[in-house]
């Protein structure tokens, strides 16, 4: 029988990998690419409740979902109940998969308001926020969290086994504390902790690091999680996902994708970009990509140059064909 990883009545394959929701990185056009490469499970940016009961223009446009994107899970913070009951009742009329809370991300302005991390420091309004979401929707509940506030203060243990208990269906945490924000190392042992912890039944996810099949395959085979997140290493190279599927089924690393597979990837992410956001905030938004796409191409920087400059979509389709002629015999090693 295939082993299944199960979130509610959402099937993921045997240690799926999820595409972590980053703000200004994973919107529908990202994720499409992400998908087509291997993902398993995506998420929105994370989106403000508040913002969302305001009916902001910029919150709502994230709710946007797409049926081949699916399974698709919306990401909601807050540091109020009302509101996070209220706006998990707004993400449910859009019918996504799961609904997903923030209690991880440690920008300032977020941390500031009582959420993101800043909930690290309150296990019980963590409880009741999460109830409130509960409360508000008829899907699946996630979390998605980190170590603890500092490293005197790791309360993962006590935050996992409260949240399964209120009826949260799977955890997803990232291995370094609100201290360390994205510097020094993760520390995956605590996520083990959790996993091993014999009261533990949902799934556990763990995120922070994984920038190569070979190391996905050693945390894999040493923490013994449910599935892994990725974040960073998927920004201008959704190959990652498949890169590491075929590393653990193989032990073998796929060749780099060559130029022309990253002149496509590029071209649709811009293409999909313009039809979501219309032309003029695709291609402006486009721009902060370019750079990772074609990372390490020898000569590249008059190029790069010229799509991040250019403010036509008929031009820009120009250049990746100038880019095709210059780079048709390149050898990506």
């Amino acid at each position: 029988m295939k082993k299944m990883v199960k979130i509610g009545n959402i099937e993921l394959p045997d240690f799926p990998l999820l595409l972590a929701p980053m703000e200004d990185v994973s919107d529908p056009p990202f994720r499409r690419l992400c998908k087509q490469h291997g993902a398993d499970l995506m998420y929105s940016e994370f989106i403000s409740s508040e913002g969302l009961i305001r009916d902001a223009m910029k919150s709502r446009m994230k709710l946007d979902i797409f049926d081949y994107e699916r399974p698709v899970g919306i990401q909601i913070f807050g540091g109020d109940e009302e509101a996070m009951e209220l706006s998990a009742k707004i993400v449910d009329t859009v019918q996504p998969d799961l609904v997903d809370i923030n209690f991880g991300c440690p920008v300032k302005k977020v941390v500031c308001k009582g959420a993101g991390a800043g909930v690290l420091k309150d296990v019980d309004l963590m409880v009741r926020l999460t109830k409130a979401v509960i409360k508000g929707t008829s899907l699946p509940v996630t979390v998605k969290t980190r170590l603890g506030w500092d490293e005197n203060s790791i309360n993962i243990d006590e935050v996992a086994e409260r949240l399964q208990d209120i009826g949260v269906q799977a955890l997803t945490i990232h291995a370094r504390t609100r201290a360390q924000m994205y510097k020094g190392h993760s520390d995956w042992s605590h996520i083990q902790r959790v996993k091993e912890n014999p009261r533990i039944t949902m799934p556990i996810f763990g995120n922070g690091d994984i920038d190569s099949p070979q190391k996905a395959l050693e945390y894999k085979n040493k923490y013994g999680l449910d599935g892994m997140m990725i974040g960073r290493a998927a920004i201008g190279y959704p190959w990652i996902f498949d890169e590491i599927k075929h590393y653990f089924k193989t032990g073998e690393l796929l060749p780099p994708p060559d130029m022309e597979a990253r002149i496509q990837a590029a071209q649709n992410h811009l293409t999909w970009s313009m039809e979501w956001k219309g032309e003029r905030v695709g291609i402006v938004e486009m721009r902060r990509h370019y750079t990772n796409y074609f990372k390490g191409i020898h000569n590249f920087k008059e190029y790069r140059q010229k799509l991040v400059t250019n403010d036509s979509a008929e031009e820009l389709m120009k250049i990746f064909d100038e880019i095709r002629d210059a780079y048709s015999d390149y050898q990506i090693v």
